[in-house]
């Protein structure tokens, strides 16, 4: 079993690059592609005022790469979670957890960032520079 505690932090650095990849990816059209006025409206569809469609793409994208760095990591994988929380409300949670277009995948990713959140970013991030060098334990 201690050869498995010794892969704690591997283990910690795939969470943070799995989730980080895919949030960059979800967010990226938003920001960039010209999709923000589609989600802006899609975000008002679901009963929401549509200016949160700005926060919610910004935590994708951004949220992601600061999260796959490691970087202000608790930070961005909160934002993070918050966004996948309303999603799993407001559009996935009618369809079921298995469902087409269901939460399964949301619910996931927001346990990962839950993990993230609560274990932080681990020795191979960007926050040990920020901190100076040193681990935190």
């Amino acid at each position: 079993m201690r050869y498995l505690e010794r892969l704690q932090p591997l283990a910690l650095l795939l969470l943070r690059v799995v989730v980080g990849i895919i949030m960059i990816g979800h967010g990226y059209a938003k920001v960039f592609g010209g999709g923000m006025m589609a989600h802006y409206h899609l975000v008002q569809s679901f009963g929401l005022p549509g200016w949160l469609a700005l926060p919610s793409a910004l935590s994708e994208f951004f949220g992601g790469i600061l999260v796959l760095l490691g970087l202000f990591t608790r930070i961005a994988a909160g934002a993070i979670l918050l966004d996948l929380l309303v999603a799993i409300w407001k559009v996935h949670w009618r369809n079921g957890l298995l469902g087409e277009n269901g939460y399964e995948f949301p619910l996931t990713l927001a346990a990962i960032c839950l993990a993230v959140i609560c274990y932080g970013a681990g020795p191979f991030a960007l926050e040990i520079l920020r901190r100076g060098g040193a681990t935190k334990r």
